[in-house]
């Protein structure tokens, strides 16, 4: 299970920093490398939409199981 969340954090950055290239420089990096609406695009939005829905739940589960 660590490493499912470590995966899923990394993949979470990833595409909060793709998001903040969107914003800030309206230079999106996944559809540079794959290109625009390409199959390994979907299948990289998807991976970061699963890992944030991973990262949401880990911090649930660890708010709730938190040692004070």
């Amino acid at each position: 299970m660590r490493g499912l969340v470590g995966v899923a954090t990394a993949l979470t950055i990833v595409g909060g920093i793709n998001w903040g290239l969107v914003g800030a420089f309206d230079y999106n990096l996944v559809d540079a490398i794959f290109g625009e609406g390409s199959t390994g695009s979907k299948v990289v939005y998807i991976a970061v939409g699963v890992s944030a829905l991973i990262a949401l739940a880990n911090f649930s589960y660890l708010r709730r199981n938190r040692v004070d």
